[in-house]
């Protein structure tokens, strides 16, 4: 059996996110793929995982037989997060744009899986788990718009998930998200459909592919 990694960290509910909604729609075709795997799904908005500590940081730098109670206490938590992402087969992260760069329920997970000398360094545990990454955003920050160079997501994730993690990453990018919500965008409306149609056929493209990847 196949195990699905299913990260979610928009703070809007449902269809209410684009994010939730094109990997919920990445989800459903991989589960139609592999109709006796498992999925771990965490709602990062719902039930945070709990912010780095002195002593769950420290835990991570000293032996199980040296922890102190507080260390052991606290990198529990943590353990679980770093063997969720280490059995994953694939990996699943809804990642909207707040101001510009990820909720901080996502960094907050992040800085807990990533250990120096486990899921990053020269052999990191998970390396190579294909991982698709939903990054929607309210707006356009392609090259040529005007806020090029305003989108701390993407460059941010690739730098902490493959480079460092050494995870397989590919994006889908639902844009222009708050054209229908925004008189002032509202020409912008037809570009928005367009963005979601494809971010939603890429969404089971790749669920599908990557299911027949898998069981190769």
């Amino acid at each position: 059996m196949v195990t699905l990694l299913h990260i979610d960290s928009s703070v809007l509910p449902g269809e209410a996110s684009a994010s939730r909604s094109v990997a919920a729609a990445f989800r459903t075709a991989w589960e139609e793929q592999h109709p006796e795997g498992t999925v771990i799904h965490r709602d990062l908005a719902a039930s945070p995982v709990p912010h780095i500590t002195a002593d769950a940081w420290s835990a991570g730098y000293t032996a199980p037989s040296e922890r102190t109670p507080e260390q052991s206490a606290a990198f529990a938590a943590r353990e679980k997060l770093i063997e969720e992402l280490e059995q994953a087969d694939a990996i699943l992260i809804g990642a909207p744009m707040h101001n510009f760069s990820v909720p901080s329920t996502l960094k907050t997970w992040l800085d807990n899986v990533l250990l120096l000398g486990r899921t990053a360094g020269e052999s990191p545990s998970a390396q190579g788990t294909p991982t698709i990454v939903v990054a929607s955003r309210g707006g356009s920050y392609a090259p040529g718009t005007p806020r090029e160079g305003f989108d701390f997501v993407q460059n941010y994730l690739e730098a902490v998930l493959h480079r460092t993690l050494g995870l397989d990453l590919d994006f889908i990018v639902p844009e222009l998200t708050m054209a229908p919500r925004n008189p002032a965008m509202s020409k912008l409306i037809p570009l928005y459909e367009a963005s979601r149609k494809r971010a939603f056929e890429d969404a089971i493209t790749k669920a599908k592919e990557l299911a027949e990847r898998l069981a190769a």
